[in-house]
């Protein structure tokens, strides 16, 4: 076979010579002719195994007979529309197996959006004279975000080069990629297979670009002990050194993979992500320390929500995050959000969920908005700090008031303190019993003094962490009751009464405690013994980015008139129902 790419064949046949006797030979002995490069994509499709069953089937000419006769050349079939076939036979065959399609592949006209985000910038710079650029997919399924960055340069830039490298843990997706780079005559030996979390293959490399789209709300058990022992050890010098995200959700991982791949000079990322990643964890949470460190490295440039039912797989909404680790200067210290929910066109024919596409026209308005990086109606630009906020513990004080009951001191002697007073049971037992009545007391201080009186009358004295869970036993909260106070006089907090306040970054905690607290609960202090790890301040610093939020539009409810017209209208069709039935 002439090859004028990177693979080979040296056989003797074709695949319109294999012969209708001893084809299943034939094309055995055609597949080991390959490079090896070309050979590796027949072993992890499991190709001979195939041989054998439509040969046992008498089946093994019929289909070569079929292929023989299709001509699937780059110049006859694109890139592009290899990609659509492939895409409509992995829906087909997903559906059929109960499987999860969309971790095959990612919608083409999603990856051109992202694509196009992550190169705008570098338009000019691609559109020079030898340009070679390096781009990487941690999760390339089939390797659709590489071969559309590669059109997409080579539209604006014949003569520039773009190198892909991938890694991706499917055996038989993971060959259609080596396949189609390997057509196109790349290096294949840039296209790794195997777990990316678990098992980098490419440790040393750095990218210009980095592309991925990973799997929605996967979890990351199986490789849980690698990732955690990663952290533990190599900190901020391995890939995850800012925290771990929850266990059923590993899509932040892959985003952390893609900056450890970070160029000095710079390095572009686009990702595609679910909800979650934005507000998922409270302060100090693995997610909000994964967000904070993006944030104050000033790394995250833009995120786009995108329309809902975009994907095959599922209708859920997604985000794409533009990540520049050498931002120009007028993103610096700012990041950009678009709404681009209601930008959509509907499908005459819905595939699996994705029963909405983006036009070209569409991409290009989002993209346009992008690099206007103006305020508008989908466009809102924010400083990073207005993303983060102070996590502080607000308490009240602890009141109680006491009194001694047959019920409450018989709940108390079943207690295992009780039980570790040994011998001091029965005097204590008598000096509760002696206390039974209606008295109330509303200061712990003179319901102790009496308590202590009472055992001492029986010869017995107890420890501080004796008496607490007899008071603890006897008391209940009253608002009416004085404040319990501790050894130096100050008020004991009332741990079912412990609340939290988020102080965003840009406030100062007492204005923001003094306005929206005091008003309300007058006894609140702030616990100032809580501060942040890293910056030593009052309060745990975290962050969240709350799409919604600031796109929210307030929709008046319909008027009183119209609603009651409108029951009115259904009570009136109700009983002509009732009275058709009825007739």
């Amino acid at each position: 076979m002439e090859a004028r790419g990177s693979g080979y064949n040296t056989s003797k046949f074709t695949l319109s010579t294999l012969g209708s006797t001893s084809t299943r030979h034939n094309l055995e002995e055609y597949i080991s002719r390959f490079s090896a490069n070309a050979r590796q994509i027949f072993d992890e499709f499991a190709f001979s195994n195939w041989i054998e069953r439509l040969d046992q089937h008498n089946l093994l000419y019929l289909v070569v007979k079929e292929f023989r006769g299709i001509d699937l050349h780059p110049d006859k079939v694109s890139n592009h529309e290899m990609g659509l076939i492939f895409e409509h036979l992995i829906r087909t065959f997903a559906e059929s197996a109960n499987d999860t399609a969309g971790e095959f592949y990612t919608p083409r006209d999603v990856v051109r959006l992202t694509t196009t985000l992550v190169f705008s910038r570098d338009h000019e710079a691609l559109s020079g004279e030898g340009v070679v650029r390096t781009v990487y997919d941690c999760a390339a399924g089939t390797g659709g975000f590489l071969s559309s960055a590669i059109e997409l340069v080579n539209e604006w830039n014949p003569n520039a080069r773009l190198i892909p490298y991938a890694q991706e843990l499917n055996p038989e997706t993971h060959a259609i990629c080596v396949a189609d780079k390997l057509i196109q005559g790349y290096d294949t030996r840039n296209i790794k297979l195997g777990n990316t979390l678990s098992n980098d293959l490419l440790p040393g490399e750095r990218f210009d670009y980095c592309l991925a789209n990973p799997p929605f709300g996967v979890d990351w058990k199986k490789v849980q002990k690698a990732v955690k022992d990663e952290h533990r050890v190599l900190g901020y010098s391995g890939r995850f050194g800012p925290g771990l995200p929850r266990v059923s959700d590993g899509s932040m991982l892959f985003l952390m993979h893609l900056l450890s791949k970070r160029r000095p000079e710079g390095t572009r990322i686009g990702i595609i992500l679910s909800g979650s990643p934005l507000f998922n964890g409270s302060a100090v949470s693995g997610e909000s320390e994964i967000r904070r460190w993006i944030l104050e490295n000033d790394w995250l440039e833009a995120i786009i929500a995108l329309p809902t039912d975009l994907f095959y797989n599922t209708g859920i909404g997604t985000y794409v995050w533009v990540l520049d680790t050498d931002k120009e200067a007028r993103r610096k210290g700012l990041v950009q959000l678009i709404d681009a929910t209601d930008v959509h066109t509907s499908m005459r024919k819905s595939l699996g969920n994705k029963r909405r596409w983006l036009t070209d026209e569409q991409i290009a308005e989002i993209a346009r908005i992008h690099d206007a990086f103006e305020e508008g109606p989908m466009s809102k630009i924010f400083e990073a700090a207005d993303f983060g906020y102070r996590r502080i513990t607000v308490e009240r004080p602890l009141k109680l008031r006491f009194q001694v009951t047959r019920e409450r001191i018989a709940a108390y002697f079943e207690s295992k303190p009780f039980q570790a007073l040994k011998e001091k049971q029965q005097p204590v037992r008598k000096a509760l019993e002696s206390l039974v009545g209606d008295t109330l007391w509303r200061n712990r201080d003179d319901f102790l003094a009496e308590l202590k009186s009472a055992l001492e009358a029986q010869g017995v004295s107890l420890t501080a962490a004796q008496f607490k869970p007899i008071w603890t036993a006897c008391g209940e909260r009253d608002e009416n009751a004085a404040i319990c106070r501790g050894a130096k006089g100050n008020p004991e907090p009332d741990p079912d009464l412990r609340d939290h306040e988020n102080v965003p970054l840009s406030e100062e905690i007492q204005d923001y405690f003094e306005r929206e607290v005091l008003p309300h609960v007058p006894d609140a202090w702030i616990d100032k013994a809580k501060k942040d790890k890293k910056d030593g301040e009052v309060g745990i610093v975290g962050y969240e980015i709350n799409f919604n939020r600031y796109f929210y539009q307030y929709q008046p409810p319909r008027p009183l008139e119209a609603i009651d017209a409108d029951l009115k209208q259904v009570e009136t069709e109700i009983a002509e129902l009732l009275e058709a039935v009825a007739s």
